[in-house]
């Protein structure tokens, strides 16, 4: 169902010119029925301005009417022929031209770190076309030497729930084709959600891979060993070196 266009604004003139029920004007406006009636005791859109449905050409008289009339009556959205054909178009999403500049170290994050997604995903994430998508990949851009990646989300090209769905799509699509994925590849294509939920695995620093066994403790049998090796015999401390210069002072005598 269409929605009319400032549905908060409409919703707030229906709660104050007109006795539909908050489930009907929340139905026409796409609204919840509890925003409806916080929007009628004035904790929801407050200062708002009501726009009127009818001089708008979005809701007749009549249709309202019938709505006051019968409580389970739905409001039809009025047909505008003039909007016939002006359905959303399809392709890249629009840049501000303050945030242009930020595109090509988005593309080389979601290259780098998102190989698996195709270009028409990453052109519809960062609105930007193939070619230059292209360009990078194969880094070729007249200013890759000079692109750092930076994450999408963190210059605001796109939500993160964009991306998470982006990349559970591309997941399901190398799921369906049969391909075999490391486990790097497949920790990179989980949503963040999901990743925030996996168990932390712990890992062995390459520096001293091979060392899982080394112990510096002992077992006991060895410790007891190299003690008793180790301790010196008690008559060792008593067994002084002969003196032979005090036998020389008897003889003298």
């Amino acid at each position: 169902m269409n929605k009319p266009i400032m549905a908060k604004a409409t919703a707030v003139w229906l709660v104050d010119n007109t006795t539909l029920s908050f489930k009907q004007i929340a139905d026409f406006c796409g609204l919840h029925e509890l925003e409806v009636q916080g929007i009628a005791d004035g904790d929801v859109a407050a200062g708002v301005k009501g726009f009127d449905p009818i001089s708008n050409n979005q809701l007749t008289q009549e249709e309202i009417d019938k709505g006051e009339q019968n409580p389970v009556h739905k409001l039809k959205l009025k047909f505008n022929a003039a909007a016939v054909g002006e359905e959303k178009r399809r392709g890249p999403r629009y840049t501000p031209l303050s945030k242009r500049q930020d595109r090509p170290a988005a593309i080389l994050w979601l290259v780098k770190f998102h190989p698996e997604l195709t270009d028409g995903q990453v052109s519809k994430l960062v609105g930007t076309t193939k070619p230059t998508i292209q360009s990078i990949r194969e880094r070729t851009h007249w200013n890759i030497a000079n692109i750092q990646p930076i994450d999408p989300v963190a210059l605001g090209l796109c939500k993160q729930s964009e991306l998470d769905q982006s990349v559970q799509k591309a997941a399901e699509r190398r799921a369906r084709e049969g391909e075999v994925m490391s486990d790097d590849e497949r920790r990179k294509l989980v949503s963040t959600e999901q990743s925030l939920e996996m168990p932390a695995e712990p890992k062995m620093p390459t520096a001293i891979s091979g060392l899982e066994t080394f112990s510096l403790s002992e077992t006991g049998e060895e410790y007891e060993e190299n003690v008793a090796d180790d301790v010196p015999d008690a008559d060792s401390f008593f067994n002084l070196p002969d003196d032979d210069s005090s036998d020389d002072e008897d003889n003298r005598g």
